[in-house]
């Protein structure tokens, strides 16, 4: 594959997931949690360019202030962190963030995003998993259509 053919495939993809990302419900409170600051200002960026400035961010750096968050204003959608420092993981996070009554899409970041992550992740509650180094506007943007399921 040549590199023009990449880039070309590529902006196609990008201009595809922008047409049907207008499809998409308003979301307006995402709510991030992760340990990690470059991590968490690297996806923050990220979903600015996705889905725009008017998006109201918050973030948690652990799983009990993600769960104070949740509790003190639902969001529309959660990112969370497979792995919280210094011994949580998405498998034990995910049971207490829907215990708090929170029942929408939540998507898992994971750098440990194997088939049988996803779906051990999927099973106990998690909506999508993306790994962390495929975090980009597309990719976000194609997994939110999914989530709403945008076709």
């Amino acid at each position: 594959m040549t590199t023009s053919s990449s880039g070309g495939d590529f902006l196609a993809k990008k201009s595809d997931v922008t047409r049907r990302g207008k499809s998409l419900p308003a979301i307006t409170n995402i709510l991030i949690v992760e340990d990690e600051t470059f991590d968490a200002d690297r996806l923050r960026a990220t979903l600015r360019l996705a889905l725009g400035y008017e998006v109201t961010m918050r973030r948690a750096q652990t799983l009990g202030s993600a769960v104070d968050m949740v509790l003190a204003h639902v969001p529309d959608l959660v990112f969370l962190d497979d792995i919280l420092k210094p011994s949580d993981t998405a498998v034990n996070s995910i049971p207490y963030i829907r215990r708090a009554k929170y029942d929408g899409p939540l998507i898992v970041i994971s750098g440990q995003a194997t088939r049988s992550r996803e779906a051990e992740l999927i099973g106990i509650g998690a909506t999508e998993v993306i790994h962390k180094d495929d975090v980009d506007s597309v990719r976000l943007k194609e997994a939110l259509l999914r989530v709403y399921g945008v076709v």
